[in-house]
């Protein structure tokens, strides 16, 4: 039968117009499925919708044809291993026939996440200029309209788009320039569907089977929801009750009406769920400020909802590719603790302990008072990269570089790294970031390498002695290597990096990535829960 969640949105209006029962007769296709659209190639895709009980339906697309019956109001048929290419038709015949046009065949992802995943091309750095060169009928994009559901909804009321300036202005710029810059390496259609919403923690895009499974996420998450509602309840009853008061007595009232919590799984039951098992190459990923108050819990939680997503979806261990928070708030003169870095360890530590995960880095692309930093180019240039080496095998250097060991000689520590590429080199940073950093031992002189390239010395390493008090820290680069010290910590125990809210940094990899922030140290996180016996030592990113 067809769900709840379905029949109230799609039928019952239809009852309304008393065309319900005739609908009912004709065989339908599922919302992902219309003209426009992108099959991924190279794999068994699944095409279905709707039909009368027992009624028998065909579904034909170039030389396939393939038949099968409607049970409890559904059908479904594989349509076998498929060639990139088209545009071709899709059709379904029952009582009625349907005939989707334009059909492509090429790569899918997903591109979920919050506000920096839903920022819109039109509001994106220098949009004018790349909306207005957005045209490529190779490239397609599909929107999931917002849902909060507290059942798995089973179906999509959008439809896929060409991209070109009317369609991409709107779209998420993230996904956009993954997008365009994945058909130009690949030379093959490319469809993205894109299902974010701002300000969403992670947990409200897992399944509540996996959240209730997990004894710590149903007391933290579950638990805590039941809390975060009834004192939501007692606020907006308050907030009620003053705007009702300050109207009698004649007076202004501005106080902002209290927000309702979010509730675990609602998205993945609006969002995500309708979407499985259509046909997907792997999933980009923006998400973690709403998290950075938990970023011990997100150690787990993350990986366990990309856990929960390949689980759901039976397509084994697709890629998924996610973007490492950008700096953001106000840059501190002194090395310090921060929640934020503590998410973006967690992040980091997901591609360590899953497969076929990547990280893009953007620790050049922040703003100190914007969350939302204007320049995506960047971001779903390196999503693109680490597509390719991960989900397309090409040998290409995708990542900057990544910390892989500590050796500490005298009072020197010397770094290696994973990812160096063609070599380590030290990149300009702003003078106004500059400026607002300590530069006892960073000075801000500006030389030029062999290359011709201008460069600065090492910014962002902060070296602590066994009493853990971080400083700023001397680097060089020594080939492959870093090494850091300061003259006031005599035997060196921890090295941190861009170790920060806003981190200003500037060590990159010849091939034009930059580095990803780092500890070598396992001190207690600042978001360990002070119940928890748990700390920073475990499980710690690039140690």
């Amino acid at each position: 039968m067809l769900s709840k969640t379905f029949a109230t949105r799609f039928l019952f209006p239809g009852l309304l117009l008393g065309s319900a029962l005739l609908a009912r007769a004709d065989v339908k296709f599922h919302g992902l499925f219309s003209d426009n659209m992108v099959l991924q190639r190279g794999m068994s895709a699944p095409v279905w919708g709707w039909a009368d009980e027992g009624e028998q339906v065909t579904v034909q697309f170039r030389r396939h044809t393939v038949k099968t019956v409607a049970r409890g109001g559904k059908w479904m048929v594989r349509i076998g291993s498929l060639q990139a290419g088209g545009p071709d038709d899709l059709r379904v015949s029952g009582k009625n026939t349907l005939t989707l046009r334009n059909v492509l065949v090429g790569e899918v992802w997903i591109a979920s996440g919050q506000s920096n995943m839903e920022w819109p091309l039109r509001s994106a750095f220098d949009a004018e200029t790349e909306v207005a060169a957005s045209a490529n009928p190779m490239l397609r994009l599909y929107t999931v309209p917002k849902l909060k559901a507290d059942a798995p909804a089973d179906n999509v009321p959008a439809s896929w788009q060409e991209c070109k300036p009317s369609t991409s202005s709107n779209f998420s710029a993230v996904a956009y320039f993954f997008g365009r810059d994945l058909q130009r390496a690949l030379k093959v259609p490319v469809g993205i569907i894109h299902t974010s919403w701002g300000g969403s923690p992670a947990e409200v895009w897992m399944s509540e089977r996996v959240l209730a499974s997990n004894p710590e996420y149903k007391r933290e998450i579950l638990g805590a929801y039941a809390n975060q509602m009834k004192k939501f309840e007692e606020t907006l009853a308050q907030f009620v009750q003053e705007e009702e008061a300050a109207k009698k007595e004649g007076k202004p009232f501005t106080k902002r009406r209290p927000g309702t919590p979010w509730k675990p799984a609602q998205l993945y039951n609006g969002m995500i769920a309708p979407l499985i098992p259509f046909a997907i190459q792997g999933a980009i990923w923006y998400q973690g400020e709403s998290n950075a108050g938990r970023a011990w819990q997100y150690r787990t939680l993350f990986p366990d909802m990309i856990r929960n997503w390949r689980r759901d979806w039976g397509q084994g261990d697709f890629p998924f590719l996610l973007v490492q928070l950008a700096p953001f708030k106000d840059i501190k003169s002194d090395p310090g603790d921060s929640d934020w870095a503590e998410l973006r360890e967690a992040q980091a530590l997901a591609t360590k302990v899953l497969p076929k995960v990547g990280m893009a880095v953007i620790a050049d692309v922040g703003e100190e008072k914007n969350i939302h930093p204007k320049k995506k180019e960047p971001v779903g240039a390196r999503l693109a990269l680490a597509a390719r080496n991960i989900a397309y095998g090409e040998r290409i250097v995708s990542s900057g570089p990544t910390f892989k060991r500590m050796k500490v000689k005298a009072n020197k520590a010397i770094l290696t790294f994973d990812h160096v590429g063609r070599g380590l080199e030290a990149r300009l940073v702003a003078d106004s970031d500059l400026s607002k950093v300590q530069k006892t031992s960073q000075p801000s002189v500006v030389y030029s390498t062999p290359s011709g390239r201008l460069t600065q010395p090492l910014v962002g390493f902060a070296i602590a002695g066994a009493d853990r008090k971080f400083v700023w820290a001397q680097a060089v680069i020594d080939g492959h290597k870093v090494v850091v010290s300061s003259p006031g910590v005599e035997k060196p125990v921890a090295v941190r990096y861009g170790w920060a809210d806003y981190p200003v940094v500037n060590l990159w990899n010849n091939d034009g990535l930059p580095a990803s922030p780092f500890r070598t140290d396992g001190f207690p996180m600042i978001t360990t829960p002070k119940n928890s016996e748990t700390s920073g030592k475990a499980g710690k990113a690039g140690g």
